[in-house]
């Protein structure tokens, strides 16, 4: 049997002794929704449930769970907020956000993909349809959460692309570390999370290596901003193969 716990600001945990199934954190302000959401995935999750955004951004750091399903409209925080907090954070990027909202996905589905979210379902919400996806996803990101080999060194880029204000740009900037589909490096653009960028050593005439999109920001805003980047497609002439 589950074993269910009743912690401070309305937090539930349901956890499933003895079983490694995934961890699933549901965040919703109105109660009834958790608890219907929890009774129909508690056969395949264990449940972690918050009507407190700001509770729930500790929860997903102590407990690291394995998908996320968020509302939008929440009180003192909104769902973009925290879809877009969590997405930046380096300890929870990786984990797959899924909308769960009474707000009319045509009009929002676009706005939260572009803040991390990686789907968008309207309630009443399809179980079938959301269990499919929570499977698909874990499993992807599972696959991306493994390390991957990343060597310390400085490489001269050339980075172009549209910034957050609309505006073209093209910088040169040295990457701190590399690996075969992804580099980290200082960025001096304003570019968010999710944004795509054409990437190129910085010699004369060098081809493009690819298109590479932002994974992580560091310190945003700030003269020691800095961006993980991952390549869309296995990169051309690139200076790990």
């Amino acid at each position: 049997m589950p074993n269910t716990l009743k912690a401070e600001n309305d937090v539930n945990i349901v956890t499933k002794p003895g079983t490694a199934v995934p961890k699933l954190l549901i965040i919703d302000d109105d109660e009834s929704v958790r608890k219907v959401m929890g009774f129909r995935l508690r056969d395949s999750y264990s449940i972690i449930d918050s009507g407190s955004p700001e509770e729930a951004l500790a929860l997903a750091l102590q407990y690291k769970p394995d998908a996320i399903l968020l509302d939008l409209m929440m009180p003192k925080y909104s769902g973009f907020e925290v879809c877009q907090t969590l997405s930046s954070l380096s300890f929870t990027s990786h984990i797959p956000i899924l909308i769960v909202s009474g707000e009319s996905s045509e009009r929002y589905k676009s706005l939260c993909e572009s803040i991390g979210a990686k789907g968008f379902f309207q309630k009443p919400v399809n179980i079938e349809a959301l269990q499919k996806k929570l499977a698909s996803l874990i499993v992807l990101s599972h696959e991306k959460s493994q390390p991957k080999p990343r060597v310390r060194l400085r490489v001269m880029l050339r980075l172009r692309g549209i910034d957050s204000t609309d505006t073209d740009f093209e910088i040169v900037t040295a990457t701190e570390n590399v690996s075969a589909d992804g580099f980290l490096c200082g960025c001096s653009a304003l570019v968010g999370l999710n944004s795509i960028l054409e990437v190129s050593l910085a010699t004369d005439g060098a081809p493009s290596a690819g298109k590479a999109r932002v994974t992580q920001v560091d310190w945003p805003g700030t003269v020691g901003q800095r961006c993980d980047f991952e390549f869309l497609e296995k990169p051309i002439d690139w200076i790990l193969q």
